[in-house]
């Protein structure tokens, strides 16, 4: 009868958790939270742990992950809340997180609304003159070895020309949940290196980690992996809330 119970509180909670989490997105796949507790800790305000792991996630802006796992050891909550299903927890506690993103998925961003409208009218100064692009296309490619390629097409507004460009780089992890385009190699027409330099400052705001965060929820990276077709994120999240 006790395990009975357990598993009840357990469903209850981990049902109420994936609803909450649901909320925060525009899609999902899969989702699925697992709880664990007894009734005696539950009715202590503590919870075992927390696990969630999540397929085809789609956040608002249309950003997706492919795959979302996510990892609390002791979590202390309370109580009463979780009487009535509510998971509050009482202290912010830290947890593991992996996020996989496929090369699709950060093609598909790039061409949101959302991040296509931080792309156009980006103000620059090159060789001392005021200079207006608008990205028109871009496409990433995520290559073996770590690296990826940016290519993309963009419009000179002063000048009324259009330039293909090119960048092949070995991301890293940078502050502010940034990926550093590090070992840069860079082909274009006739692009000057000041321009270079400056577009890419502006594309930067594309690999903050911070467009993938949960209310409630935040990511630190700590480890970057890119593998032919996909990106894979290790980092540590900060635990405020868990939705629900």
């Amino acid at each position: 009868m006790t395990e009975n119970k357990a598993n009840l509180g357990e469903q209850a909670l981990s049902k109420a958790a994936e609803i909450g989490i649901s909320t925060q997105l525009d899609d999902v796949e899969a989702l699925n939270v697992d709880i664990r507790t007894n009734p005696l800790k539950l009715m202590q305000g503590e919870l075992d742990s927390v696990a969630i792991e999540g397929h085809g996630l789609v956040m608002r802006e249309d950003l997706r992950m492919e795959s979302l796992q996510f990892d609390m050891g002791s979590v202390a909550i309370n109580p009463l809340s979780a009487a009535f299903g509510k998971i509050e927890l009482t202290h912010p506690t830290d947890a593991t997180a992996q996020v996989v993103l496929t090369e699709t998925d950060l093609n598909r961003a790039l061409c949101s609304g959302y991040l296509h409208n931080k792309l156009q009218n980006l103000e620059m100064t090159v060789n001392g003159e005021p200079r207006t692009i608008d990205v028109q296309q871009a496409e990433i490619s995520l290559l073996g070895e770590g690296k990826l390629t940016l290519n993309a097409e963009i419009y000179i507004q002063q000048t009324q020309e259009t330039r293909q460009v090119r960048f092949t780089s070995l991301p890293k992890i940078g502050a502010g949940d940034r990926l550093i385009l590090d070992d840069l190699t860079y082909e274009g027409e006739g692009l000057s290196q000041e321009l270079t330099d400056a577009f890419l400052a502006k594309t930067s705001e594309l690999t903050d980690l911070r467009s993938f965060h949960v209310e409630g929820m935040s990511l630190a990276m700590q480890e970057l992996m890119v593998e032919a077709g996909k990106m894979t994120i290790q980092a540590v999240a900060h635990v405020e809330q868990l939705p629900s």
